[in-house]
């Protein structure tokens, strides 16, 4: 398992997400951290669906609302707490969550 401290918290404003390549070369993933209700989330950025990433513009992972994960391309939606798909053609299935914490002020993303 690789950790790597991806940016600062205040970075990530509430409600508000950032996108970010993990990994070196062939192995690199593709994922996001959000940050709701005061909490960071990390996840691989692949809808269950197909696998497109959810952000069509960089870094906009929320719908209108703010209170959900927005696929942009199918309009699927998902929870943000636990990357569940509540509406849209993967529903019932969850996004691929990544551990996350935040250190010296720092959020850190573990990963294979």
């Amino acid at each position: 398992m690789s950790r790597v401290a991806l940016c600062r918290a205040d970075d990530i404003g509430e409600g508000k997400g950032r996108g970010f390549r993990l990994g070196a070369d062939t192995g690199q993933i593709a994922a996001f951290i959000i940050r709701w209700r005061g909490a960071f989330y990390a996840y691989v950025n692949s809808c269950p669906h197909i696998g497109t990433p959810l952000d069509r513009l960089p870094d906009r992972f929320f719908d209108r609302s703010g209170e959900l994960l927005l696929c942009g391309t199918h309009g699927a939606l998902f929870r943000p707490d636990d990357g569940m798909c509540v509406r849209g053609p993967c529903s019932g299935k969850p996004l691929d969550r990544l551990p996350v914490s935040v250190e010296d002020g720092a959020v850190v993303v573990e990963f294979a």
